[in-house]
Protein backbone atom coordinates (compact mmCIF):
# COMPACT_ATOMS: atom_id res chain seq x y z
CA UNK A 1 0.00 0.00 0.00
CA UNK A 2 1.13 3.65 -0.96
CA UNK A 3 1.33 5.87 1.75
CA UNK A 4 1.73 9.55 1.83
CA UNK A 5 2.42 12.32 4.55
CA UNK A 6 0.81 15.82 4.21
CA UNK A 7 1.17 18.64 5.95
CA UNK A 8 4.14 17.65 8.60
CA UNK A 9 4.68 20.87 9.92
CA UNK A 10 4.43 19.14 13.75
CA UNK A 11 2.76 15.38 14.34
CA UNK A 12 -0.50 16.57 15.55
CA UNK A 13 -1.20 18.35 11.58
CA UNK A 14 -0.06 15.32 9.59
CA UNK A 15 -2.16 13.48 7.88
CA UNK A 16 -1.03 9.99 6.56
CA UNK A 17 -2.69 9.07 3.30
CA UNK A 18 -2.73 5.52 2.42
CA UNK A 19 -3.75 4.69 -0.98
CA UNK A 20 -5.92 1.22 -0.60
CA UNK A 21 -7.04 0.61 -4.51
CA UNK A 22 -4.24 -1.37 -6.78
CA UNK A 23 -4.41 1.22 -9.38
CA UNK A 24 -5.97 5.12 -8.96
CA UNK A 25 -9.25 5.52 -11.00
CA UNK A 26 -8.99 7.53 -13.83
CA UNK A 27 -11.74 10.36 -13.31
CA UNK A 28 -13.88 12.65 -15.79
CA UNK A 29 -14.83 16.06 -14.45
CA UNK A 30 -15.36 14.46 -11.28
CA UNK A 31 -17.51 15.95 -8.23
CA UNK A 32 -17.03 15.26 -4.29
CA UNK A 33 -19.29 14.50 -1.98
CA UNK A 34 -18.71 14.77 1.61
CA UNK A 35 -20.51 13.53 4.23
CA UNK A 36 -18.81 13.50 7.50
CA UNK A 37 -20.74 13.10 11.15
CA UNK A 38 -22.34 16.25 12.59
CA UNK A 39 -25.90 16.98 13.65
CA UNK A 40 -28.39 14.01 13.48
CA UNK A 41 -25.66 12.22 11.30
CA UNK A 42 -27.58 13.41 8.52
CA UNK A 43 -24.72 13.51 5.94
CA UNK A 44 -23.22 10.16 7.17
CA UNK A 45 -26.28 8.32 6.92
CA UNK A 46 -27.30 9.50 3.67
CA UNK A 47 -23.52 9.32 1.73
CA UNK A 48 -23.18 5.52 3.85
CA UNK A 49 -26.24 4.88 2.20
CA UNK A 50 -25.04 5.70 -1.17
CA UNK A 51 -21.94 4.43 -1.14
CA UNK A 52 -23.16 0.65 -0.61
CA UNK A 53 -26.29 1.26 -2.85
CA UNK A 54 -23.24 2.17 -5.69
CA UNK A 55 -21.00 -0.51 -4.54
CA UNK A 56 -18.23 2.59 -4.45
CA UNK A 57 -15.08 1.54 -4.06
CA UNK A 58 -12.21 2.67 -1.79
CA UNK A 59 -9.06 4.33 -2.57
CA UNK A 60 -8.13 5.91 0.28
CA UNK A 61 -7.51 5.91 4.45
CA UNK A 62 -6.53 8.97 6.00
CA UNK A 63 -5.32 8.98 9.47
CA UNK A 64 -3.94 11.43 11.91
CA UNK A 65 -3.25 12.01 15.84
CA UNK A 66 -5.68 14.91 15.36
CA UNK A 67 -8.89 12.65 15.31
CA UNK A 68 -11.04 11.98 18.21
CA UNK A 69 -8.42 9.93 21.13
CA UNK A 70 -11.31 6.70 20.69
CA UNK A 71 -11.58 3.53 19.38
CA UNK A 72 -15.12 1.52 18.02
CA UNK A 73 -15.65 -1.99 19.02
CA UNK A 74 -17.05 -3.87 16.04
CA UNK A 75 -19.00 -6.81 15.99
CA UNK A 76 -16.31 -8.79 16.41
CA UNK A 77 -16.09 -7.47 19.98
CA UNK A 78 -12.72 -5.53 18.43
CA UNK A 79 -11.25 -2.29 18.73
CA UNK A 80 -10.95 -0.16 15.63
CA UNK A 81 -9.24 3.35 15.22
CA UNK A 82 -11.58 5.85 13.45
CA UNK A 83 -11.08 5.70 10.02
CA UNK A 84 -11.88 8.48 7.61
CA UNK A 85 -11.77 7.37 3.69
CA UNK A 86 -12.37 8.37 0.03
CA UNK A 87 -14.64 6.04 -2.39
CA UNK A 88 -14.91 6.85 -6.05
CA UNK A 89 -17.62 5.55 -8.75
CA UNK A 90 -17.67 6.20 -12.70
CA UNK A 91 -20.57 6.50 -14.42
CA UNK A 92 -22.39 9.25 -16.13
CA UNK A 93 -21.02 10.95 -13.48
CA UNK A 94 -17.98 10.32 -11.66
CA UNK A 95 -17.80 10.63 -8.01
CA UNK A 96 -15.88 10.42 -5.03
CA UNK A 97 -17.38 10.57 -1.46
CA UNK A 98 -15.92 11.07 1.30
CA UNK A 99 -16.78 9.45 4.75
CA UNK A 100 -16.45 8.01 7.62
CA UNK A 101 -16.60 7.75 11.20
CA UNK A 102 -15.52 11.06 13.00
CA UNK A 103 -14.32 14.63 12.49
CA UNK A 104 -11.03 16.49 13.38
CA UNK A 105 -10.86 17.52 16.99
CA UNK A 106 -10.28 21.14 16.37
CA UNK A 107 -9.43 24.37 14.03
CA UNK A 108 -6.12 23.84 12.83
CA UNK A 109 -6.62 19.81 12.42
CA UNK A 110 -9.80 20.97 10.45
CA UNK A 111 -8.63 23.41 8.18
CA UNK A 112 -5.23 20.79 7.41
CA UNK A 113 -7.54 18.04 6.72
CA UNK A 114 -9.82 20.42 4.35
CA UNK A 115 -6.27 21.32 2.70
CA UNK A 116 -5.44 17.67 2.50
CA UNK A 117 -8.52 16.69 0.92
CA UNK A 118 -8.46 19.66 -2.04
CA UNK A 119 -4.90 18.27 -3.14
CA UNK A 120 -6.75 14.67 -3.70
CA UNK A 121 -9.52 16.73 -5.29
CA UNK A 122 -7.14 18.33 -7.60
CA UNK A 123 -5.15 15.32 -8.26
CA UNK A 124 -8.37 13.26 -9.77
CA UNK A 125 -9.01 16.70 -11.79
CA UNK A 126 -12.50 17.16 -9.96
CA UNK A 127 -14.74 20.06 -10.96
CA UNK A 128 -17.16 20.78 -8.31
CA UNK A 129 -17.75 19.77 -4.37
CA UNK A 130 -20.97 19.18 -2.62
CA UNK A 131 -21.00 18.88 1.39
CA UNK A 132 -23.78 17.53 3.68
CA UNK A 133 -25.11 18.30 6.53
CA UNK A 134 -28.37 19.34 9.43
CA UNK A 135 -29.63 21.89 10.57
CA UNK A 136 -31.03 21.28 13.96
CA UNK A 137 -34.20 22.14 15.01
CA UNK A 138 -35.94 22.33 18.67
CA UNK A 139 -38.53 19.52 17.24
CA UNK A 140 -38.65 16.41 15.03
CA UNK A 141 -39.30 17.75 11.56
CA UNK A 142 -42.79 15.86 10.01
CA UNK A 143 -41.24 17.06 6.37
CA UNK A 144 -37.57 18.15 6.69
CA UNK A 145 -36.70 20.77 4.53
CA UNK A 146 -33.28 20.61 2.42
CA UNK A 147 -31.76 24.02 2.05
CA UNK A 148 -28.54 24.98 0.16
CA UNK A 149 -25.75 27.77 0.48
CA UNK A 150 -22.16 27.81 -1.74
CA UNK A 151 -19.14 29.52 -2.36
CA UNK A 152 -20.61 31.20 -5.87
CA UNK A 153 -24.12 32.07 -7.10
CA UNK A 154 -23.99 30.28 -10.11
CA UNK A 155 -23.61 26.90 -8.18
CA UNK A 156 -26.16 28.25 -5.55
CA UNK A 157 -28.98 28.88 -8.50
CA UNK A 158 -27.86 25.34 -10.14
CA UNK A 159 -28.94 23.37 -6.86
CA UNK A 160 -31.71 25.32 -5.83
CA UNK A 161 -33.34 24.92 -9.31
CA UNK A 162 -34.70 21.96 -7.73
CA UNK A 163 -38.46 22.35 -6.04
CA UNK A 164 -37.39 20.30 -2.93
CA UNK A 165 -34.29 23.02 -2.33
CA UNK A 166 -34.42 26.49 -0.26
CA UNK A 167 -31.92 28.71 -1.21
CA UNK A 168 -32.92 31.11 1.71
CA UNK A 169 -30.87 30.28 4.19
CA UNK A 170 -29.75 33.61 5.73
CA UNK A 171 -31.23 33.63 9.20
CA UNK A 172 -31.86 29.83 9.24
CA UNK A 173 -28.72 28.94 10.00
CA UNK A 174 -25.44 29.79 11.79
CA UNK A 175 -21.96 28.95 11.12
CA UNK A 176 -21.35 26.10 9.41
CA UNK A 177 -18.75 24.21 11.64
CA UNK A 178 -16.16 21.30 10.61
CA UNK A 179 -15.22 20.20 7.28
CA UNK A 180 -18.53 20.80 5.88
CA UNK A 181 -18.19 24.45 5.81
CA UNK A 182 -14.31 24.51 5.36
CA UNK A 183 -14.58 22.69 1.89
CA UNK A 184 -16.63 25.36 0.81
CA UNK A 185 -14.28 28.42 2.16
CA UNK A 186 -11.29 26.89 1.33
CA UNK A 187 -12.66 25.26 -1.90
CA UNK A 188 -13.41 29.23 -2.98
CA UNK A 189 -9.55 30.07 -2.60
CA UNK A 190 -8.78 27.16 -5.40
CA UNK A 191 -11.94 28.60 -7.71
CA UNK A 192 -13.64 25.26 -7.20
CA UNK A 193 -17.42 25.53 -7.14
CA UNK A 194 -18.83 24.06 -3.85
CA UNK A 195 -22.31 23.81 -2.62
CA UNK A 196 -23.74 22.51 0.81
CA UNK A 197 -27.00 20.68 1.14
CA UNK A 198 -28.71 20.79 4.87
CA UNK A 199 -31.33 19.12 5.81
CA UNK A 200 -33.92 19.88 8.88
CA UNK A 201 -33.41 17.55 11.71
CA UNK A 202 -33.86 17.19 15.37
CA UNK A 203 -30.72 18.80 17.49
CA UNK A 204 -31.06 15.91 19.50
CA UNK A 205 -27.70 14.46 20.86
CA UNK A 206 -29.08 11.03 20.31
CA UNK A 207 -31.06 11.91 17.44
CA UNK A 208 -30.39 9.54 13.92
CA UNK A 209 -31.57 12.14 11.20
CA UNK A 210 -33.01 9.61 8.31
CA UNK A 211 -35.75 11.72 7.20
CA UNK A 212 -33.45 14.22 6.49
CA UNK A 213 -30.60 11.81 5.06
CA UNK A 214 -33.57 10.53 2.76
CA UNK A 215 -34.37 14.45 1.59
CA UNK A 216 -30.49 14.58 0.76
CA UNK A 217 -30.08 11.48 -1.04
CA UNK A 218 -33.29 12.52 -3.47
CA UNK A 219 -31.46 15.48 -4.37
CA UNK A 220 -28.27 13.68 -5.33
CA UNK A 221 -29.98 11.08 -7.07
CA UNK A 222 -31.24 13.27 -9.42
CA UNK A 223 -28.86 15.91 -9.57
CA UNK A 224 -25.60 13.31 -9.87
CA UNK A 225 -28.00 10.94 -12.18
CA UNK A 226 -27.28 7.81 -9.65
CA UNK A 227 -30.73 6.14 -10.74
CA UNK A 228 -31.08 4.33 -7.29
CA UNK A 229 -33.99 2.77 -6.70
CA UNK A 230 -35.89 5.45 -4.26
CA UNK A 231 -38.71 3.06 -3.20
CA UNK A 232 -36.14 1.06 -1.89
CA UNK A 233 -34.63 3.94 0.27
CA UNK A 234 -38.04 4.64 1.65
CA UNK A 235 -38.96 0.92 2.80
CA UNK A 236 -35.32 1.35 4.62
CA UNK A 237 -36.22 4.25 6.09
CA UNK A 238 -39.78 2.66 6.94
CA UNK A 239 -38.10 -0.73 8.57
CA UNK A 240 -35.45 1.13 10.57
CA UNK A 241 -38.54 3.86 12.06
CA UNK A 242 -40.11 -0.19 12.82
CA UNK A 243 -36.90 -0.54 14.90
CA UNK A 244 -36.94 2.58 16.79
CA UNK A 245 -40.12 0.90 18.26
CA UNK A 246 -42.53 4.42 17.77
CA UNK A 247 -41.85 7.03 14.74
CA UNK A 248 -40.16 10.30 15.68
CA UNK A 249 -38.61 9.88 19.14
CA UNK A 250 -34.87 9.79 19.92
CA UNK A 251 -32.95 6.47 19.32
CA UNK A 252 -30.99 4.53 22.03
CA UNK A 253 -27.79 3.43 22.28
CA UNK A 254 -28.96 0.51 21.76
CA UNK A 255 -30.99 0.64 18.32
CA UNK A 256 -28.11 2.14 17.13
CA UNK A 257 -25.91 -0.76 17.23
CA UNK A 258 -28.87 -2.47 15.74
CA UNK A 259 -28.63 -0.20 12.95
CA UNK A 260 -24.75 -0.75 12.59
CA UNK A 261 -25.79 -3.06 9.61
CA UNK A 262 -27.45 -1.14 7.84
CA UNK A 263 -26.07 2.55 7.99
CA UNK A 264 -22.24 1.46 8.16
CA UNK A 265 -19.85 0.68 11.01
CA UNK A 266 -20.65 2.89 13.43
CA UNK A 267 -23.64 5.47 13.46
CA UNK A 268 -23.44 6.72 17.77
CA UNK A 269 -20.47 9.82 16.62
CA UNK A 270 -22.35 13.33 17.34
CA UNK A 271 -19.65 16.28 15.86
Amino acid sequence: MKREALYEENTMSRWVITQTAKKLPKLKSAVLVEGLPGIGNVGKVAIDFIIEELKAEKVYDMFSYSMPHSVFVNENNLVELPTISLYFRKGKQDVLFLAGDVQPIDEQSSYSFSDAVLDIFQKFDGKEIITLGGIGLPHVPKSPKVYCTGNSKDIIKRYSTDANVDSSLYGVVGPIIGVSGLLLGLAKRRNIPAVSLLAETYAHPMYLGIRGAREIVKVLNKKLSFSMNMAALDKEVSDIEDEMGRKSLPITSATLRKLQSKLGKDVSYIG
